[in-house]
C-alpha cells in the first residue's frame, strides 16, 4: 500500500505554496466507490465515510470519480428518441436534477467540512445546477482544500454521446491548476482527456499531479491514462466508479429502460500512473476498493530531461495554441447604450 497528493491554494495563476521537498513522496488515495444513483445525502456520507477511511491510512489527497455525488446514469435514455422526448422522460429528467446539487450549497459545505475534518485535499466529482427552479446541469470536478475551501472547479468541456441530453458545456474559465504544498494540480473528465488541446492547456499550466475521473472502465482507458502520463510527465489519477443496476431507485420513471443491461453496469478500473508510464496501483476492476500510492516528485524532474511538451520539446515558432479563460455567458448586458 502507498499513498499520493496534498493541499491547493484558490485561482490559476497565484504564487506557489510552501511545498513538498522534490525529494519527498506525497501519499494519495484514488476512491472506487459504490454507486448511489440518485441520491447524493447517501453519496455524500460515503465521501465521507471513505475519505476518513482514506486519510486514516495515510492519504493527503483523495480522489472520487466523475458524477459520484448526483449520479451518473448508465444506461437510462430519459425517454429520447431521435425527434421525440416524452412525458415520463421529463419526470425522470426532473428527478435527476432534484439530485445534482448547487456550488456552494449544503451539499458543497459538507464536502469542504469532510476534507477539513481529515486534513486532506479532496476532488469530487458532482452533479452541478444552478440556483433557481430549472437550469442546464453540468459534470463538474470539485476540489476543496484540507481548511474546508472549495479551492477550483471545472465543468467537463464536451459531454460524451447521450450525455449531451442532460449535461450542459464547460468553458475555459474552469480550467484550473492549483498550486498547492504538494504540487500542481488539475484535471480533465473522462472522455476530454483525449481532446489534445484540452490537456495542452493543462500542461501549459504546469499540472504535476494530473486529475482524470471517469465513466469509462474499459481496457483501453488504460492506455489513455499511460499515455497522458508519458506525454505531460505528470502523475495521473485515474478514478471511476462500481456499479450494479440493484442500486438504482425501483421506483424511477422510464425504469424499464435499464432491463436489458447486465447487472454488472461498470466494473471501475481506478489506477494510478506515474510520470515515466509506469503503473503505480491498479487497475481496480470487478467491486469497490480504495488505490494508495506513493508519489516521489523528484521523478517529474527526471522524465522533463528527456520530454517537456510545453518546453523544450515545443515549437511555439511553428504551432499557436491560444486558451480563452474569460467566462462566455448566452447573455451578455451593456449599460452604455
Amino acid at each position: 500500500m502507498a499513498h499520493e497528493l496534498s493541499v491547493p491554494k484558490p485561482g490559476n495563476h497565484e504564487p506557489p505554496t510552501p511545498r513538498t521537498g522534490i525529494h519527498d513522496s506525497v501519499p494519495v488515495a484514488v476512491v472506487q466507490p459504490t454507486a448511489f444513483p440518485f441520491n447524493p445525502a447517501g453519496a455524500v456520507a460515503e465521501v465521507g465515510r471513505l475519505t476518513r477511511q482514506a486519510a486514516q491510512e495515510g492519504a493527503r489527497l483523495v480522489l472520487f470519480p466523475e458524477a459520484f455525488v448526483g449520479g451518473y446514469p448508465w444506461g437510462l435514455r430519459f425517454g429520447t428518441s431521435v425527434g421525440g422526448r416524452t412525458e415520463p422522460g421529463k419526470d425522470l429528467f426532473l428527478r435527476y436534477w432534484q439530485s445534482a446539487i448547487p456550488l456552494p450549497g449544503p451539499e458543497s459545505e459538507a464536502l469542504g467540512a469532510i476534507a477539513h475534518e481529515n486534513d486532506v485535499l479532496l476532488a469530487v466529482g458532482v452533479i452541478e445546477r444552478l440556483p433557481g427552479k430549472g437550469s442546464t446541469l453540468y459534470c463538474t470536478l470539485c476540489t476543496f482544500g484540507p481548511d474546508g475551501r472549495l479551492l477550483a472547479t471545472h465543468r467537463k468541456l464536451k459531454p460524451t454521446a447521450a450525455e449531451r441530453l442532460i449535461w450542459g458545456e464547460g468553458d475555459g474559465s474552469t480550467l484550473p491548476v492549483v498550486s498547492t504544498e504538494l504540487g500542481r494540480v488539475g484535471g480533465l473528465i473522462c472522455w476530454e482527456n483525449y481532446m489534445p488541446l484540452a490537456r495542452m492547456a493543462l500542461y501549459g499550466k504546469g499540472v504535476e499531479i494530473y486529475l482524470a475521473p471517469t465513466a469509462d472502465a474499459r481496457d483501453r482507458w488504460q492506455a489513455t491514462l499511460r499515455h497522458i502520463a508519458v506525454e505531460g510527465r505528470c502523475f495521473v489519477l485515474g478514478c471511476n466508479q462500481y456499479v450494479t443496476r440493484d442500486r438504482y431507485p425501483d421506483d424511477l420513471p422510464v425504469g424499464e429502460e435499464l432491463k436489458d443491461w447486465p447487472m454488472e453496469m461498470c466494473r471501475g478500473g481506478s489506477s494510478i500512473y506515474g510520470p515515466d508510464g509506469e503503473c503505480l496501483a491498479g487497475p481496480l476492476h470487478g467491486g469497490p476498493g480504495i488505490l494508495h500510492a506513493d508519489l516521489p516528485l523528484g521523478e517529474i524532474a527526471r522524465q522533463k530531461f528527456e520530454f517537456d511538451a510545453v518546453g523544450h520539446y515545443a515549437r511555439p515558432d511553428v504551432f499557436r495554441f491560444e486558451v480563452l479563460e474569460a467566462p462566455q455567458p448566452a447573455v451578455r448586458y451593456r449599460e452604455e447604450p
